[in-house]
Parts: structure tokens; sequence; C-alpha cells
């Protein structure tokens, strides 16, 4: 099983190496970087994150998704629980320019290094989000996860994102517990280009091959992941 997966592994990440013309962000992980995320102070972070309750809620759960008169509102991510490295490169991802989001890029802007360090620690201490939505019908992702496809050169996702969905070192994302609209849409960017600041293009390659049915049952996998 676990040759099969290497194979899998390699016959994807090769290719993309090769084939990769930029990074896709212009964070480099050196020691210096590593080192600063990992002294981040959480108080500090945990003052500078009283402006992101707003959004992000009381404990980084996020928003769910919500239909109104004049239109939807998309979801907010939850931030709780996420692996440092990875916050703090979004942070400065949209700090120069390589991810986009108006809001975010306009209080990323505004935030220091340190500050993104900071922030990064205080939200990685707190406990993933509890699942929420309805149960959904998930059977279509637990293959994706477990297995991936071999016809389409697609590695199992826990390989990156662990069995329980709680991310790896250095900057792959804790999925468990995630807003399930957050996390569609993401996907659906990394689909269709939208979103570029994966380095090496890794989620772009994956997202391209999945059906929008399949970036759904993913979404609900992962919001319900305990």
């Amino acid at each position: 099983m676990m040759a099969r997966i290497l194979v899998l592994i390699m016959a994807f990440v090769v290719p993309a190496l090769v084939n990769a013309v930029e990074s896709g962000s212009q964070i480099a992980w050196t020691t210096d970087t590593l080192n600063l995320v990992k002294k981040g102070n959480a108080e500090t972070g945990k003052n500078l994150a009283e402006s992101c309750k707003s959004c992000h809620g009381l404990r980084g759960e996020g928003m769910p998704a919500e239909t109104r008169d004049d239109g939807k509102i998309p979801a907010i991510p939850a931030l709780a629980g996420q692996v440092p490295n990875y916050m703090f490169k979004q942070l400065r991802d949209y700090f120069n320019g390589d991810r986009s989001n108006d809001t975010m890029t306009a209080i990323a802007k505004g935030l220091s290094e340190q500050d993104a360090a900071d922030l990064a620690v205080w939200y990685a201490s707190l406990s993933l989000p509890k699942p929420t939505g309805k149960n959904q019908d998930v059977s279509a992702a637990e293959n994706m996860v477990e297995a991936g496809d071999g016809k389409r050169i697609l590695p199992p996702c826990f390989v990156c994102h662990g069995a329980n969905g709680q991310g790896e070192k250095i900057d792959i994302p804790s999925l468990a517990g995630q807003q399930a609209d957050y996390f569609e849409r993401t996907l659906i960017q990394y689909k269709n280009g939208e979103r570029h600041n994966d380095i090496f293009s890794r989620m772009r390659l994956i997202a391209r091959q999945l059906s929008e049915a399949e970036i759904k049952a993913l979404a609900y996998y992962y919001q319900q992941l305990k």
C-alpha cells in the first residue's frame, strides 16, 4: 500500500517541480523564517486577534455561509488550530500580492512579519473547530482521502493533510472542521487558476482533475471530520 502511495506521490510531484515556472509565493522557508514563526508570541497574537473576531469568530471558528434577500454571504474560514507556518504564509502572501482578497489584503498590508508570526502562533494554539453542519453523505470523498486515484495520478489527501485532517509541516494546512463553503470555494479557485499562491502549483494540479461534485463531497467530509 505504502509503495503504491509513494509511486503516486512521485508521479505527481516530480512533473510539478520540473514544469513549474514560478513557485506561486515569495515566501522561502529559510531557517530565519521558520524560527520567526516558531518564536511568535501567542499573547501578542491574542491581542492582535481582537480585531479579527468579528469575521473569524470568538475562538477562530469562522462563519458559515449565509443566504439573505440581497444574496449569498460567503463563509469565512476557520483559523483555530491552523498550522502556524501556513497561516503566516497566507498573511504574507496577501501582503506581497501573491494572494488576493480586498479585505484581507488591506488588513495584511498593516501587519509586519512579526505580527503575522504572532497571529499564526495564537490561532494555532486554539482547539480545532468542532464539526459543524448537517450530516452529509461523504462516501464519495472517503476514497479520495484514503486511496486517491491512480488513474489520474492523484495521491490520497491524507498523505499531505494527515489522517485526521490536521495538516503537516512545513506549510500544509489543517482541514478538519473547516467551513464547507469556504473549502469548496477555495478548491474551485485553485481549479480555475484564480488562486495561485500554492508553491509549485501543488493544489492547482490536483484541483484541475477534481469534478465539482468531488470538491463538494470533500468539503463536507472535512467540515464533519472530528
